[in-house]
């Protein structure tokens, strides 16, 4: 296991041997169809390092236990190798105390959690919510349910052609009952970045509280809570090289002290008689029951292994990828590119003529190159765009320029197959 004290430095982008760091990644070696495995679907979940992957087989073989609860060794293992994490966390987003870091399952249910136990406490009658346009149906569904149930009213920032917010239709949407904004840090469907900074210091002018979704964010970007001064903020850890069903919610010591449980149960409970329960300390009032303890530790070590690369040099390593993807695609007639914002990240998501995002994504797999077709968990996005979904090859730092090159190919067969 990596020593989670020891200290990370990060080589420069041009000293790094980016052929090198792909080879950490085992499923990369396999075949999909007879084709070598061309993976651009890295908004949906990325893929795991071998290091990540040893961690999981680590756990499993020397200190599966249940945690804070066991005098016993092998829960006192786990239980310190658990807070740890939870401290790994705290130090990667420059959380002000580990307290403030909650795990969850993701950025779904950190954000659920959100609506359930703030916004039932918080938001009353009349009350308004605020999203925006591009928003993943995960920060859509659980404001409309809250809102349903509270008779509030739920907003929604528009945005341009380009799949950028429209900045004096979000100052004009705000009022003395906006009680909350919460939007997407990076798009998951556009790749747009948008000004989450200036959006929070807006919004606490007015005293308005801000919940950041930074499930696309926190894999390439360097994350500072503080320094952005959000309320809230939830991510994912199978974004980021980590296991599936891990995620973290962020919230400022004072608001979660506010909040009350989201779920019942073992851990979240200081003492419980059938007359009345008081409830657990943070960050453990928002953890019910036996926890993903295996996920939390090595989200972890996905996380130190990131911060080996560094976030910079991956940001640095993706851009470059999208550029030269979003320039050869120019070179094609018939394509429509969806998200041109001028800030945007690791996302390419486009169309070709009349072809059918579906039936260019089954082609594009029959020639071993995995993409993601439809709507992205964004239907009133694709809406606004008038069109069924796109076709998007989302990057990470282990794509290379053969991945392009194979994309190209791709893409260029599916044209002369379905124009």
């Amino acid at each position: 296991m990596v020593n989670s004290t020891k200290e990370i430095i990060s080589p420069s982008y041009t000293s790094i041997d980016w052929k090198k760091i792909r080879e950490d990644f085992p499923i990369l070696k396999r075949e999909v169809n007879n084709q070598p495995l061309v993976y651009l679907d890295n908004a949906a979940t990325s893929q795991k390092p071998q290091l990540v992957i040893n961690a999981i087989a680590h756990y499993y073989s020397y200190y599966n236990a249940n945690v804070h609860r066991g005098v016993h060794t092998l829960s006192q293992e786990g239980t310190n190798a658990f807070e740890a994490s939870r401290n790994t966390i705290k130090e990667f987003i420059n959380a002000s105390k580990t307290e403030e870091v909650i795990f969850t399952k993701g950025t779904t249910n950190s954000i659920n959690l959100l609506a359930y136990s703030w916004g039932r406490k918080f938001v009353k009658e009349g009350d308004e919510i605020m999203i925006s346009a591009m928003e993943h149906h995960s920060n859509i569904v659980p404001w409309q349910i809250l809102c349903e149930e509270k008779k509030a009213l739920l907003k929604v920032i528009p945005i341009n052609e380009k799949g950028e917010l429209i900045w004096e239709e979000f100052l004009r949407l705000l009022s003395d009952k906006t009680k909350l904004i919460s939007v997407v840090h990076i798009s998951n469907a556009l790749g747009t970045i948008n000004p989450v900074k200036a959006i929070i210091e807006e919004a606490h002018r007015r005293n308005i509280w801000v919940h950041i979704d930074g499930a696309q964010a926190a894999p390439h970007l360097q994350i500072d809570v503080q320094e952005l001064d959000c309320d809230f903020y939830s991510f994912s850890g199978h974004k980021m090289c980590g296991p599936t069903g891990t995620g973290i919610f962020y919230g400022k010591e004072k608001w979660l002290e506010e909040m009350p449980p989201f779920e019942g149960g073992g851990e979240m409970i200081k003492t419980v008689s059938f007359e009345k329960t008081t409830y657990n300390d943070l960050p453990f009032k928002f953890e019910a029951g036996t926890p993903h303890i295996e996920g939390a530790i090595v989200l972890a070590e996905a996380i130190r292994y990131l911060q080996s690369i560094g976030l910079s040099n991956i940001s640095t390593r993706e851009n470059e990828l999208v550029h030269q993807t979003t320039t050869r695609l120019k070179e094609m007639d018939g394509i429509r590119f969806i998200g041109t914002a001028i800030h945007k990240s690791s996302v390419v998501s486009f169309l070709v003529n009349n072809i059918h995002p579906y039936d260019m994504g089954m082609i594009l797999d029959k020639m071993g190159i995995a993409v993601r077709t439809g709507h992205h968990c964004t239907q009133p996005l694709m809406d606004f765009y008038r069109i069924p979904g796109t076709v998007r090859a989302s990057f990470s730092f282990y794509n290379n320029e053969n991945d392009i090159d194979r994309l190209m190919e791709g893409v260029k067969k599916s044209i002369q197959m379905l124009s």
